[in-house]
């Protein structure tokens, strides 16, 4: 039996990201974001000045839900990030570094997703999961790469990369750190 899948009956996916009151990461993300950037620059750090894309607190806080791994919900920040600082790029290179950022991104969490919903109860699945895995990282890789070519064809900011970057590292190290726990794991 085909099931026909709509907009309007299976998927209900959202136009934008809801603001979220409630989300216990947010202010702490945007602090330690705003203390590597003023490092990075070699300049003095103030708690009170957090640069950020104007929009960024309406489209980019993502629930904190406690079923996910913090890599998953890292992940899904930086999307919402980069679907966010994308949508008002250049017509122009829409075609070429927008749609493959943004599909990096989303390829990236359904890795990640994936690869947390297989259970590890044999050598088999410990495979798949692996690999799914190292498919994430890859295109976390990918991503900071197009995103440099979009920063050197002025597609994006400066400001908008470094946060990018910033991200993208933090995704990479959970991602290593998952899977070294899990060839930690004798079971």
């Amino acid at each position: 039996m085909e099931e026909n899948i709509s907009r309007k009956k299976g998927l209900r996916v959202p136009n934008e990201i809801p603001n979220v009151k409630n989300n216990k990461e947010s202010y702490d993300d945007k602090l330690v974001v705003a203390r590597a950037v003023a490092e990075a620059q070699k300049n003095n750090y103030n708690e009170e000045i957090v640069e950020d894309h104007p929009n960024i607190d309406n489209n980019t806080k993502i629930p904190f839900d406690s079923s996910d791994l913090i890599v998953i919900t890292k992940t899904k920040k930086l999307t919402a990030y980069v679907i966010t600082i994308t949508e008002k790029s250049p017509k122009r290179f829409r075609a070429v570094f927008v749609n493959r950022m943004q599909n990096y991104c989303l390829d990236c969490i359904e890795n990640l997703l994936e690869a947390n919903s297989i259970k590890m109860d044999s050598v088999k699945n410990k495979e798949r999961r692996r690999e799914c895995q190292r498919v994430a990282f890859l295109k976390l890789k990918l991503l900071g790469y197009v995103s440099f070519l979009a920063l050197e064809n002025e597609c994006i900011l400066k400001k908008q990369y470094q946060q990018i970057s910033l991200q993208i590292s933090d995704c990479i190290n959970l991602l290593v750190a998952w899977r070294k726990s899990d060839a930690d794991r004798k079971n």
